[in-house]
């Protein structure tokens, strides 16, 4: 595939899971990839070296997406290295369920400052790269944005403002032929989801049955859907929640 050739393309928390397979999918469709990753650098060699492997381009760059300064660091190495930025896909979160009762303020801080703050600096620092033609932006949001799961207050409430700020943004970066859209994944199998024992559990088996494909995604299924979100394909479709969930119904 080469609908994405000759694009600049930065992925966020793209050292594994989600982030790692849009990276994927984004380098065999043309796109050159940034690879952001936090702490796992060896994670992220990885996705580089695998997109090498299919015929693509990549390297990786650290940077902490909760933190201002490393934000601004990576996105002077873009700029350094090629001067604008055609895909912005602001994956990097994390996430946490507990009751009301163990709700804290630091928890709090951890999941806002990545999943929303750091979302809107990130785009911030890109509009500077983005060119005359425009581009893309993907926010990773996720089904709990809407199903408000049991003990996920705060987890919903993030995924909630991704799509919030995506329509906002829509209307903000329209003029400037910048594409703004949350693409959500459903229950997902990923490192995460199977070292945290939520792929084996009684919580899984209740999504599953409850969706129409059957089955948890793959991230080769979200990274799929982001490349239409990043190529032409898309290009009249800005201000919308799309649903990468097997059917499950919000």
């Amino acid at each position: 595939m080469t609908k994405l050739a000759n694009k600049i393309a930065l992925v966020s928390g793209a050292s594994k899971g989600i982030g790692a397979g849009i990276a994927l999918e984004l380098g065999r469709a043309g796109a050159t990839v940034v690879v952001n990753y936090a702490n796992s650098k060896n994670g992220a060699e990885k996705v580089v070296a695998d997109i090498i492997a299919a015929g693509g381009k990549a390297w990786p760059v650290q940077g902490d997406f909760s933190v201002e300064a490393d934000i601004l660091r990576v996105y002077a190495e873009i700029e350094k290295r090629h001067d604008r930025l055609d895909i912005l896909v602001n994956n990097a979160g994390v996430y946490s369920f507990a009751p009301l009762e163990e709700i804290s303020v630091a928890e709090y801080r951890r999941l806002f400052d990545l999943n929303v703050l750091g979302l809107l600096l990130s785009s911030k620092a890109a509009l500077a790269l983005f060119g005359t033609n425009g581009g893309s932006i993907i926010n990773i949001g996720s089904t709990a944005g809407k199903m408000s799961l049991r003990d996920g207050a705060m987890y919903s409430a993030t995924k909630g403002a991704v799509d919030s700020i995506s329509v906002a943004l829509s209307k903000e970066l329209g003029p400037r032929n910048i594409r703004v859209n949350s693409l959500n994944p459903g229950l997902t199998e990923t490192e995460g989801t199977s070292s945290a024992g939520i792929i084996e559990s009684d919580f899984t088996s209740t999504v599953v049955s409850a969706t129409p494909l059957g089955r948890p995604g793959q991230p080769r299924d979200i990274g799929l859907v982001a490349v239409f979100l990043a190529s032409d394909d898309s290009f009249w479709v800005t201000g919308q929640q799309i649903y990468a969930s097997g059917g499950l119904t919000m």
